[in-house]
């Protein structure tokens, strides 16, 4: 297959040659079938080294680039982000690549040379107003001079002693492996750096859909989410969980204030709420803010009061991630509409009192009163529920309302749930619908032009495609965030159960080293551990086979000892092993009873003592119906002997199968399907990352 060819402009310079090529080598190892040209492209930043970098136009490194993306003579181009003007000339669109490297500064002194060592009045070489004032303060008595030149030119003017120190960023001096010319690295809470140090960013022409498609390896879907009202009692565990996942938190001011406290240490919290006429952030601010934060590859919150579609202008904000290609979810809230009459006992529905209720605002655009009369009333979309049987008599009687029988209507089964259902139709075709669709579930019939509208779901690398999910129920939490976040449509199926074997009695202190290769195993290991009463301390030093398993580990705030560097698997496990252990070592293997002895026996031929413990069963989950899905991943063979016995391997006709590892690979040839991916990395993340992987490089080539 011959590659497809994506030219790409980048500077001259040594420093950007060789970070747009570690760039470009990592994303051709992502795609099969992508490579990259480097074309050499000078900006006027290069050819002029007088201009004092503090007075230079934003675009002072990236114009003659911009200009050759939209004359077309490259598909991209890579920049430092920190060098990316704001804002964007039009016609081009953005992204960051997540790889960032060390974000701080560093003091750069000549060879040898010690801060003690500089003068009373050293000269200091800037290049920027926050080095300046750094070093204003840092060096009182020193001379500051404009510094021009690549890195190198810059060190060796400090070298030959035009300069006695220059600050740079170490991340620089990283790509181009010359980081043993740190003098003095400069902390963060002394020196704040840009935001876009340390990281790459790709810049290409608006609506390429090629690089739209790569750039959603590297987006992670935005989350739209109801706060409730005024108590965070009133919170959904959805919106509770996203918060503590999240980069960036864009917050409305109408929410209880401790919602942020859930927030990661690291996480960036940005008022943008409106109170009284007051806007601490104009509605357009906002939703740049938005598109802008989810293209630097942070996974952002959009934190609203209440329900995000109540009064929210959610429309704005969704629509302008729709424009870009940008996939995002919304969790609805708990709205003042629900607390205002539920909480207070004045229901909006009582028998014999009231089947229904409107509700409107005053408020036009720009704050203006609008009318709330009958006529305006009759205007508004009407919701019916527990209507499905009624469906006929509903259409009916909207005719004989006057409605005209081509008025937009939709009808949602199980709204809400991995398998809800929508049907865009009209009134005239409601009774049809009921005639054609024997649909067992619950459903509402909206009337309205509102119905006309929905969100755009191709989006994201996963493009809202549905992926079954048939891990056991401990790891399937982690999958459907994977899933969400590539912007697909998570269904969880798990197809095994874990059940611990209790009675089985762990000797921990007798023991130098325990091995785990799974996260399901260190959960039942722990288990076992918290009802014996076992003190953390006796356990021995601990082996696992990779980065997943040590990421359970440290929930129970415990630190692995030892997992393979890479190509995470039984097999580099078994390696890893050969190394570590000796003649006599007592080690402890913990496995379910579908694992096998191969790994205890592989670990026995290095003359250690190995106690082969399975301390968890895996059990097969029936289900009545399988949902319909695009791809269906495997975390086990256990789960894909489960799947066949129950569905057949006729069932994965024209589906995309992705599993987690080798053994889980043999199970499905096994049963005559080849699976389409395999894991690179036999972890959940790696899997759910390869199946993204493989579908934009399909998109990239077509």
């Amino acid at each position: 297959m011959n590659p497809i060819i994506l030219r790409t402009g980048t500077r001259p310079s040594r420093l950007a040659l060789t970070q747009t090529r570690g760039a470009l080598k990592r994303i051709e190892n992502l795609l099969e079938g992508v490579a990259f040209e480097m074309v050499p492209i000078t900006s006027v930043g290069d050819t002029d080294r007088t201009t004092d970098l503090r007075e230079s136009p934003a675009d002072f490194f990236t114009r003659e680039l911009d200009g050759a993306l939209l004359n077309g003579d490259v598909d991209l181009a890579v920049h430092s982000a920190k060098d990316l003007p704001e804002p964007m000339p039009d016609g081009i669109d953005w992204f960051w690549l997540p790889w960032r490297e060390e974000p701080r500064d560093a003091l750069i002194l000549a060879k040898g040379k010690r801060v003690a060592d500089l003068p009373e009045n050293p000269v200091i070489g800037v290049s920027s107003e926050r080095r300046e004032a750094y070093c204003a303060k840092r060096f009182p008595n020193g001379i500051q001079k404009n510094i021009r030149g690549n890195i190198e030119e810059r060190i060796a003017q400090v070298d030959r002693g035009d300069f006695d120190l220059v600050v740079m960023a170490a991340a620089a001096l990283f790509r181009l492996g010359i980081e043993e010319r740190i003098t003095e690295w400069i902390p963060l809470d002394q020196l704040e750096v840009p935001d876009g140090q340390g990281y790459l960013a790709i810049t290409f022409r608006e609506g390429d859909e090629r690089l739209m498609a790569l750039r959603s390896l590297f987006m992670h879907a935005v989350t739209f989410a109801g706060a409730g009202v005024s108590n965070k009692e009133l919170c959904t565990i959805a919106t509770l969980r996203a918060l503590r996942q999240c980069d960036l938190c864009l917050y409305d001011s109408l929410i209880d204030a401790s919602l942020l406290d859930e927030l990661p240490a690291h996480a960036q919290a940005i008022d943008v709420g409106k109170r009284c006429g007051a806007h601490s952030k104009e509605q357009h601010e906002t939703t740049r803010l938005l598109c802008e934060c989810a293209r630097q590859s942070k996974r952002v919150v959009r934190l609203k009061g209440g329900d995000p579609g109540i009064f929210g202008r959610l429309a704005e904000e969704t629509e302008a991630l729709e424009k870009l290609g940008i996939p995002f979810r919304v969790i609805p809230g708990i709205s003042a509409l629900q607390a205002a009459t539920t909480g207070t006992g004045m229901l909006l529905t009582r028998r014999d009192v009231s089947c229904g209720f409107v509700a409107l605002t005053p408020r036009k655009s720009g704050g203006a009163l609008a009318r709330c009369d009958a006529a305006m009333k009759s205007t508004l979309p009407t919701i019916y529920y527990m209507s499905i049987r009624a469906i006929d008599r509903i259409a009916e009687q909207l005719l004989e309302d006057g409605h005209s029988p081509n008025t937009p209507a939709a009808i949602v089964y199980n709204a809400g749930g991995e398998d809800e259902r929508v049907f865009k139709l009209t009134i005239g075709e409601l009774p049809h619908h009921a005639q054609n669709h024997c649909i067992r579930q619950p459903g509402l019939i909206l009337v309205g032009d509102i119905t006309t509208y929905g969100y755009k779901t191709d989006l994201g690398a996963l493009q809202g495609k549905k992926i079954l999910l048939t891990c056991s129920a401990a790891i399937q939490q982690k999958a459907v965030d994977l899933v969400h976040d590539l912007g697909g449509h998570p269904v969880q199926f798990p197809l095994i159960k874990l059940k611990s074997r209790h009675p089985v009695e762990l000797d921990c202190p007798s023991f130098d080293w325990l091995v785990v290769t799974s996260p399901s195993s260190v959960r039942a290991f722990m288990e076992l551990v918290e009802r014996q009463q076992i003190d953390y301390r006796t356990l021995p030093k601990i082996m696992v086979c990779g980065r997943g398993t040590a990421a359970e580990f440290a929930e129970y705030g415990i630190r692995v000892d030892a997992q393979p560097e890479g190509n995470f698997s039984a097999e580099s496990l078994k390696r890893l092993g050969k190394e570590l252990l000796k003649p006599g070592d007592r080690v402890l293997r913990v496995r379910s009873d579908k694992a096998g002895p191969d790994l205890a026996e592989a670990l026995r031929e290095t003359g250690a003592e190995v106690a082969d413990a399975i301390i968890y069963d895996n059990q097969p989950v029936v289900h009545d119906e399988l949902p319909d899905f695009d791809a269906v991943f495997f975390a086990s063979a256990s789960g894909v002997e489960s799947f066949i016995v129950q569905w057949g391997i006729e069932s994965l006709t024209a589906k995309t199968t992705v599993v987690i590892g080798k053994p889980t690979a043999a199970a499905l040839r096994a049963q005559g399907r080849e699976p389409e991916i395999v894991a690179q990395e036999s972890t959940i993340p790696g899997a759910i990352q390869n199946l993204a992987t493989h579908w934009v490089g399909n998109r990239i080539r077509a």
